[in-house]
């Protein structure tokens, strides 16, 4: 039973419950001291974490407007979408023209004139069919195990060479089945061309080309898109037009030979002001989690992580300085945010009259731009300095490692204070179970003394 103890026993001792309070004394200073460090790490490490994220925030939404070339985005207007739309690039001359839709590039379709009255199972025959669209073609095997127009069709849309040229389907009618192929390429050069040969001579009823329409009529004809715009016609093969107006691409959608619609392009004022909207909501959040890592509230008396910190008071003082300044080198009516409805409010975040931010773009969209975009914009020179503050390297990006780096060490200086503690612990227990086998020989001594004195006067009694 030597590897069983029992503190206290022979003393009455609580030699567990002392030990323990012993090491929770001698733990106690400098668990409180790794403690606090610890909790001020963590504290300030969420602050910085904010603080970047807000910063990233307003640098996100500074970049759609911290250069001129930004603002040179254009907006194409269809007066009839139903008709037409188009999309612009930043080369497109704002301008107005006349568009008049004389017709819309189709895929060309053809279908038996003549319905098979034995359904899709009819057997039609056998051989090869060489199906063109335009220059390209493919060669269809058709086995005598596979001559009905059910296995024609199927051969037509498995062929090896199709690469989705022509799709084969049939149409049951009041006078039986039709065969009809439909090109999945549009424009007047992409018709379909249909030859046969070898086999029994059947396929021969399903030829079609220029010299050979007799067996099909044309539901769709092959046909190019054509449009007039200033006066000049332009055709193409698809229903885009890019090559019309300089940056300009149409979509046309419903031929409407014989009406004039109008296209209009213009400085994309409503993406401009989507931007400018962001940046003005970018900045707020970024000026409330500063102002929230900085407070103080007196009533309950709790400060803000970074309360009193000269980084984050540098960083604020920068961007204000940057913000309201007036933007050198410009003239005219729109010199600052001010002046195109961005003012700032007593508690430092930003207010936007869209009212007279439109008005502003619409009378000097090129002076709104440069207010921002220019070489000493506010945008500009904002994003240098957020740039500069999120850079790797910079005071914000060392102080953040740092405090990393000071949690990594303080887990360590915990593991090792429990270490340190754990022996402790071994030493005082050992310390007090040696104190109560002495006080135990100590009591079994008082004891036997005490049973010899009393026998002692016994005797001297009876004596």
């Amino acid at each position: 039973m030597a590897g069983l103890s029992s503190p206290g026993i022979g003393s009455g001792l609580d030699i567990n419950g002392l030990v323990e309070k012993l090491v929770a004394a001698e733990r106690a200073p400098r668990q409180a001291q790794i403690t606090r460090a610890q909790t001020s790490a963590v504290t300030t490490i969420s602050a910085l974490g904010s603080l970047k994220g807000a910063l990233g925030g307003f640098q996100g939404a500074l970049g759609p407007l911290s250069t001129l070339g930004s603002f040179s985005s254009r907006s194409a207007t269809s007066s009839d979408p139903e008709i037409f739309t188009a999309t612009a690039t930043t080369s497109a001359a704002a301008g107005s023209y006349d568009i008049e839709v004389l017709g819309v590039a189709s895929a060309h379709q053809i279908s038996t004139a003549a319905g098979f009255s034995g359904g899709s199972s009819h057997i039609v025959g056998d051989g090869t069919l060489t199906v063109g669209v335009g220059t390209s073609s493919f060669a269809v095997v058709v086995p005598t195990t596979s001559s009905s127009l059910a296995g024609i069709r199927d051969a037509i849309n498995s062929a090896p060479g199709n690469n989705n040229l022509v799709r084969a389907t049939i149409v049951n009618g009041s006078d039986g089945a039709h065969l009809v192929l439909t090109s999945q390429v549009t424009g007047a050069a992409n018709a379909i061309t249909v030859a046969a040969t070898g086999g029994n001579g059947g396929l021969s009823a399903l030829e079609y080309g220029a010299l050979n329409t007799a067996g099909y009529t044309e539901p769709r004809p092959a046909a190019n898109s054509q449009v007039r715009i200033a006066g000049l016609i332009t055709s193409s093969a698809s229903r885009t037009i890019g090559d019309a107006i300089d940056g300009v691409t149409l979509t046309l959608l419903e031929e409407d030979a014989g009406e004039t619609h109008t296209l209009t392009i213009a400085n994309d004022t409503t993406a401009v002001s989507s931007r400018i909207s962001a940046f003005v909501e970018q900045f707020n959040g970024l000026a409330s989690t500063m102002a929230g890592l900085r407070g103080y509230e007196p009533s309950t008396k709790a400060a803000g992580p970074l309360l009193g910190d000269a980084m984050l008071r540098g960083i604020e003082s920068d961007i204000r300085s940057r913000l309201t300044d007036r933007v050198s080198g410009l003239s005219g009516n729109y010199q600052s945010l001010a002046s195109i409805g961005i003012t700032t409010n007593k508690d430092g975040t930003l207010s936007l009259d869209n009212a007279k931010l439109k008005a502003a773009l619409t009378a000097d969209y090129d002076g709104v731009a440069a207010i921002f975009g220019s070489e000493n914009g506010v945008a500009t020179k904002l994003k240098a300095a957020v740039d500069g503050r999120l850079a790797v390297g910079a005071e914000l990006d060392v102080r953040s490692k740092r405090l990393n780096a000071q949690s990594v060490t303080l887990q360590k200086q915990v593991a090792e204070l429990d270490a340190r503690m754990a022996n402790a612990q071994k030493r005082y227990l050992k310390q007090f179970n040696a104190l109560d086998g002495l006080l135990s020989q100590l009591q079994s001594t008082s004891s036997f003394l005490t049973q010899q004195l009393a026998n002692i006067s016994k005797i001297g009694g009876d004596s």
